[in-house]
């Protein structure tokens, strides 16, 4: 038979085999990630799954922490017995009533404080009022308050200390809480009146007319003193031969002082 008659040799499995690994290009080998790897990169880059779970586990841990504290805080009267259960009762009962009784005695405390100290306050709220108005009515500080201005003017004759001195009287009784004259002298309880030359020595001081006499007190009052019958506006005309007019003001300034006087003989009481 001629050879070009002859069927193919049959290939066998393994030589097909090599061939297509021959044919095959020659591919590059892709590295292997290893296991620390990958966990790296789930800790660096987490999934939402793994987010969810882990937050999951943390409430899982926590509620099982919380469950064993309070387990072992129940268990703290477990092992006792009714008997000293019951004691233990009456110590809190006895710790509680002791308790109360430290707050009232408290209170009571704080109550008798707030009282003395409201005591003490009302006390020395008073006292400076009576300072003040001592201090007003012997004339060592300044004021002012509402009254009449009074002028005095000799028309022909001269004002004598007589007139004066009723008209004095007559506002101290209308009420007048200061009186200044001439914006020199501050009339007070110890105030002297003489007749001088050429006008009146108050308290040794030399005033000249005409007479201004500034005094603080209830206007209407300190007007009806000063124009009654026979009072002061007229005893200066009839006797004097001087006009006296005011005004009432809402406003009075008697600004003069006096230095405080000391008693000579007497002394408070104890």
């Amino acid at each position: 038979m001629p050879e070009h008659d002859l069927p193919p040799h049959p290939e066998s499995p393994v030589e097909r085999e090599d061939q297509g690994h021959d044919e095959r290009p020659d591919a590059a080998v892709e590295p292997r990630d290893d296991g620390r790897s990958r966990l790296w990169r789930a800790f660096r880059r987490p999934t939402r799954v793994q987010v969810v779970v882990a937050v999951l586990l943390a409430l899982v841990g926590f509620a099982a922490v919380t469950q064993v504290r309070t387990n072992q805080g129940d268990d703290t009267y477990a092992g006792l017995r009714e008997q000293d259960l019951i004691d233990v009762l009456n110590g809190l009962a006895g710790t509680t009533q002791r308790s109360e009784g430290e707050i009232q005695r408290l209170e009571s405390t704080r109550d008798d404080l707030q009282s003395d100290t409201n005591a003490r306050q009302a006390a020395l709220a008073q006292a400076r009022q009576q300072a003040q108005a001592l201090s007003i009515l012997a004339g060592t500080v300044p004021v002012r308050g509402p009254g009449v201005t009074i002028t005095i003017t000799e028309v022909s004759g001269h004002v004598r200390v007589g007139p004066f001195i009723d008209m004095v009287q007559a506002l101290r009784t209308a009420g007048a809480e200061a009186m200044q004259i001439n914006h020199e002298v501050r009339v007070i309880a110890q105030t002297s009146f003489e007749d001088g030359t050429g006008g009146l020595l108050v308290d040794g001081q030399l005033l000249e007319p005409p007479f201004t006499v500034d005094v603080i007190g209830n206007p209407d009052a300190l007007v009806a003193a000063l124009q009654f019958p026979d009072g002061p506006r007229d005893e200066f005309a009839e006797d004097d031969g001087a006009d006296l007019t005011f005004q009432e003001v809402t406003s009075v300034d008697v600004e003069t002082t006096r230095d405080a006087a000391e008693a000579d003989v007497a002394q408070t009481q104890q």
